[in-house]
Order: C-alpha cells, then structure tokens, then sequence
C-alpha cells in the first residue's frame, strides 16, 4: 500500500475514534431518557412519589420551621445576633396605635367618669363572710384574699409570708396525690397548712426528648417557680405562689411515707435513695425520682381555698389541643376558628376572651403546649379571672418558639391595651423581661431556676407576640377593633347565642 494512501486510511481511523469518544461521552452526561423510563418506569416515577411523599407527610410546619432558624451554625448565630442587636426593632408603628387609642379613651371618659360607680372587687372572705380566727393564719390570709380581679393585690404582703412558710416550716405529714399523669405529693405542715410538691426529675440543661409529644413530656419544677414570677411580672397575678426548696428525703419523706409509696423507695446503684410512686407516666423504676444521694429539689405551690368553702368551676378550653399523635383540634384546621368562639357566652362580651388572649401570651413565653382546661370561683360568677394552674410543661425548649400557641391572638386579633403595653415596656424599656424576670427568681431557695438559654427566649418571644400584634393592626380597619382599654368595650352578643357550660369546646374534630 502506498504511503498516501496509509495516510489516509490512518486520519479516517483517527477521525472515527474521535467520533465515538464524543458519542460516548454525550451518553454519559446526558442519558437517554426513554431507555431509563423502558426499563426502570418506576425509578423517575418511584422518586416524584417519594418527594411529594414527603412534602405531603414529613414537611414541617410553620411553627416547626421556627425551630429550623434555631438549628444553625454558631457563626452564623452569632451574626444573626449581632444583626439584630444593631437593627432591633422598636415597634413604633405599634407604639402610635396605643398611643392613639390612649387618648381618645381619655378624651371620652373624662366627659363620662362623673357619676360612675366603682367597679366592684369583692374577695372570697366578704362573700362567704369569714371569720377573724380563719383569717389569723397565713393561709387563711391568702386564700381569704383572693378577689373577684386578680389572686393577689400588687403589694400584698402576705404573698411573701405564704412563699417563706412553704421554704422554711418543718413538714410533718406526706401523700400522693390522686390522679394526674405525674407524681406529686401533697405535703401537710406543723401549722395545718398543705402545699403541692413536684420533684427534680432531670438537670436545668435537660429539655424536652424530641420525639416526645407535649402530652407525655416530663414535668419540671423549676418551670412551676418560674411561672409563678413570670405571671408577677406580667402584671397578671393569677398563679398561686410557689416556691423552691431542698429536702432530705429520708427525714423529709421516707420516714413519713406510709403504704403503696412507702413500698416504692429503693437505692439505686449509685448508692441514692429513690422512689417512684404510682402514677399513668413515668412511675417505675426506670423513671425514679433520685437524691444524691438523698437531697432533692422540688417546687412547693400553695393551696387553693377547699371548694367546699370556694368552689371552682372547670371549663374546657376553647384551644384546647387534641392530645392525640394524628388526630388536628378543630382550630388547627379552621382559620376561623375565632368567629365560633366569639359566638358563645361568656367569651362574646367582657373580660374572659382577653384573660384567654392573656393566658395564651404567658404560654407562649413559656413554651407551654399544656393547656387543656382553666378554673374560676363560681362565687365571683363568669366576669371574673381564670387561675394559672398546673405550668410543669413550660420552659422545655429554649430554641423552639411555638407559634401555634398564639392561635387565639393571631386568630382574634383582639388584645389588651395594658397587655401590648407593658410587653412594649419590656422589649423596648431599660430592663428586658429576661433581666426582670432573672432578678425576680435570684432569690429562690433552688436558683438559678432557668438557663440563660430559657431567659433569652423569653425576651425573643417577646418581640414574636408584638409582630403578630403588628400585623392584627396592619389587616385590621380601625385600631379599635385590635386594642381595648377597656373590658367593657368588647361586645359580640347576639340572639339565641349558645352558653358554654365548661364542656362546650370539644377540641378534637
């Protein structure tokens, strides 16, 4: 063969390998669609399915997703934080509206205050006509006390005469106390006086397992201490006094335990004494109560009046949650949820839809899902305030913020004036809620109570509660129909409106 012609023959070579090199590697990166789609139909498909599978079940909530911004890095915290600081907002706009509605209600009642009676604030002792005796312990001074408005006065001394006796009088009697889902005993003084006691199940830097639902999540003590200053410095004084305090739980409780509780105390491993008692949650040995190795935390809150004397009356609350893992509260699902409320006696006029507004904001700063039921004094009727009972499911996620909590303020949009403003004072004031609130549990036999953690999310759930105030105004036609100065102002009644008789609100749909 001639050299041309070996030549050729070699770039026809060379040229057709090039050609196949291409070929191959478009192949590659760009596969041939319905070769795939022939032979494995159900890969393509088989991954759409499982993405909108997931959309569709696992995708996280909105108030879920507050968690996700809580889940970053540290430098990227730390910016974050150092952003905010610079740019923190003041609510101003927020601030104008109160300012607004603060003088026109001033305008108009100085032409009307003349005349008008005082509003009338009777206490349990006046209505059920106590006697002098009664009144001479410091329980009886509490309980006697409680009035139609509020637990206690502002600067009733006796509130602090009840806090000191539970942390410091001998106890000479011990009981477990009937139903509830956790132990709590019942613990009787020297001087016949009882207070609730809940003990130290975990550390302070122990929160909530996060796969536990929030009906079956530990109970913590310290979250009971803190709430009670917590609804103080709220200016709503409608939680029973409660305090902290070490035991020994030989003398304190073994030695005066007597029979199914007595039977449950053991010595661990570690050489500490335990016990569990018997309740539907974590009463085994597994989840026992431990000293070490026999001193034990645990918060001690006081007595009501027997009902016998005041008798409460139980309501359903109408956002109550399902307390189901499947199953959605009707409020869950109906964005109107509101309009159903407002259309039921006694939250269509008067005090009790902003004292549930109220309780809705406390539990939220708290982080309190927990809220099933409220209680109030039959004596003072249906205007009067619900009790703040039962906070042992509180302060259990510090990166968590539960929008889902301020369903009845992002619902309604109707909020306090005195409530959107002291919130204001603390978000925008010289002393943060976290510094007041720290400051206020200083003084507890068992501090410090919460974790710099708890007390930061407080101030940050602050701001939360003031932005969904901002954008109830920002949809809202007059400011008037968001802000109330006044109880008196709101009324929705209407002819043959049902009456909620406690058990109205069912919860589930």
């Amino acid at each position: 063969m001639k050299l041309k012609e070996r030549l050729v023959m070699a770039a026809m070579g060379f040229s057709l390998a090039v050609v196949l090199l291409v070929l191959l590697d478009i192949n590659l990166v760009i596969p041939h669609t319905e070769h795939v789609n022939s032979h494995h139909g159900l890969v393509k498909m088989g991954e759409r399915e499982s993405e909108n599978y997931k959309s569709r079940i696992l995708q996280k909530t909105s108030s879920q997703s507050q968690e996700y911004k809580f889940s970053k890095s540290e430098e990227e915290k730390s910016n974050s934080d150092t952003k905010s600081k610079e740019s923190k907002d003041d609510f101003k706009d927020v601030v104008q509206f109160l300012m607004k509605i603060s003088q026109k209600h001033n305008r108009h009642w100085k032409g009307s205050k003349a005349g008008r009676p005082e509003k009338s604030n009777p206490t349990i002792g006046e209505v059920v006509s106590v006697s002098e005796a009664e009144m001479s312990s410091v329980w009886g001074r509490f309980q006697y006390s409680i009035s139609k408005e509020e637990m206690y006065s502002a600067k009733d001394p006796t509130i602090t005469e009840v806090v000191d006796t539970m942390r410091q009088l001998p106890i000479v009697g011990i009981s477990q106390k009937e139903g509830g889902t956790q132990l709590k005993l019942i613990i009787e003084y020297e001087d016949g006086g009882q207070a609730l006691f809940k003990p130290m199940r975990f550390p302070r830097t122990q929160e909530t397992l996060p796969n536990h639902f929030y009906f079956t999540d530990y109970e913590r003590h310290n979250a009971e201490v803190a709430a009670f200053h917590l609804d103080q410095l709220l200016g709503f004084r409608r939680a029973v006094p409660v305090t902290g305090r070490i035991l020994n739980i030989t003398r304190d409780i073994y030695s005066l335990a007597e029979g199914d509780l007595l039977k449950t105390f053991f010595i661990s491993p570690a050489g500490n004494l335990c016990f569990h008692g018997k309740c539907s949650y974590y009463c085994d040995t597994s989840h026992a109560i431990c000293g070490n190795p026999d001193m034990l935390e645990g918060s001690f809150a006081a007595f009501l009046p027997a009902k016998s004397v005041a008798p409460r009356k139980t309501w359903r609350h109408p956002w109550r949650r399902s307390y189901h893992k499947r199953r959605k509260a009707e409020w869950e699902n109906d964005p109107d949820y509101c309009e159903v409320v407002k259309d039921v006696h006694p939250y269509n006029q008067g005090r009790r839809l902003f004292d549930i507004m109220d309780l809705a904001i406390f539990d939220f700063l708290m982080g309190n899902m927990d809220r099933h039921h409220y209680e109030t004094f039959k004596l003072f009727g249906n205007d009067t305030f619900p009790v703040h009972l039962d906070h042992g499911r509180a302060f259990g996620r510090s990166g968590h913020d539960e929008m889902s909590i301020l369903a009845p303020l992002y619902q309604c949009c109707v909020i306090r004036h005195s409530t959107l403003s002291m919130l204001l004072t603390y978000h925008s004031g010289p002393v943060p809620l976290s510094t007041a609130l720290n400051r206020s549990l200083s003084s507890d036999p068992i501090k410090p109570v919460l974790t710099n953690q708890h007390l930061e999310a407080v101030d940050r759930r602050v701001g939360l509660v003031l932005q969904v105030a901002r954008e109830c105004l920002d949809s809202a036609e007059i400011a008037q129909n968001v802000i109330f100065i006044s109880d008196e102002l709101y009324s929705n009644v209407k002819p043959d409106q049902p009456v909620d008789d406690g058990h109205y609100f069912k919860g589930e749909q």
